[in-house]
């Protein structure tokens, strides 16, 4: 996966922005204020923080050593960063950038919820 294909599959999600309040170079992707995932786009290897699961981070991280570790600058018990490379399946970091996502909206107000769902 790209970065150019990364930030697009972080923007393709209802209500998603990219914001940049850290530096130029690290694209924050956001819903509603809250952040989902966090890239330098620019960097090589190409990585991103991601919200996970507790249980599913650790589960990933034991089967993607090296490629999915615990969450860089972020707390580590909820977020993973994830090496965006030729070693990791691409639907993989879909499924991981929309499971971050997912989770980030789960813990919305209801009625920030609701209102995701129109246009």
């Amino acid at each position: 996966m790209t970065p150019q294909e990364l930030r697009a599959l972080c923007l393709s999600f209802n209500a998603a922005v990219e914001d940049f309040p850290f530096n130029p170079e690290t694209s924050v992707f956001k819903v509603r204020g809250k952040l989902f995932a966090l890239s330098a786009l620019g960097t090589r290897p190409l990585t991103v923080n991601l919200k996970c699961d507790p249980e599913d981070a650790v589960r990933l991280r034991g089967g993607y050593p090296g490629l999915i570790v615990p969450g860089w600058h972020m707390n580590k018990r909820h977020w993973n960063t994830v090496t965006v490379d030729d070693e990791l399946p691409d639907r993989l970091v879909r499924e991981l950038v929309e499971d971050s996502y997912d989770l980030v909206v789960a813990g919305l107000p209801r009625a920030e919820r609701l209102r995701l769902d129109r246009p």
